[in-house]
């Protein structure tokens, strides 16, 4: 691909964007009742914040501060895959795309740990 020059050049990035979007599509399906309120306030947030703070540490100054950011959003798409498991396991999303979601989940973990492996070895600033 090159030099990333920017955040949405980055693969992770766009797969945490794509999963947030597919939770926009999921949620218009969710009953219209308290519960579900919560439960898409609290997705949205959860899964907005994975892609969030790749693009932020991407602008950091240092790569330490940069792998702070990773760090963030990886334990944030722990947290995203818990809130799946629990809408899958609430019968709130079909099953089928619940793991879909929780294995997109599992990717970009594995993607972001990754990235701080090769910036841990190979800072940028």
């Amino acid at each position: 691909m090159g030099r990333i020059k920017h955040f949405t050049d980055l693969e992770v990035w766009r797969r945490a964007h794509k999963l947030f979007l597919d939770l926009l599509d999921d949620i218009s399906g969710f009953p219209k009742n308290e519960v579900a309120r919560i439960l898409i306030s609290q997705m949205v947030r959860s899964v907005s914040s994975i892609s969030s703070n790749i693009a932020e540490g991407f602008n950091a100054r240092s790569t330490k501060q940069y792998l702070n950011y990773l760090d963030i959003s990886k334990r944030t798409t722990a947290e995203s895959e818990n809130w799946y498991y629990k809408i899958k396991d609430a019968g709130v999303l079909k099953k089928d795309i619940a793991d879909k979601r929780i294995s997109e989940c599992v990717e970009i973990s594995k993607m972001l740990q990754g990235l701080i492996n090769s910036l841990s070895k190979n800072p940028r600033i």
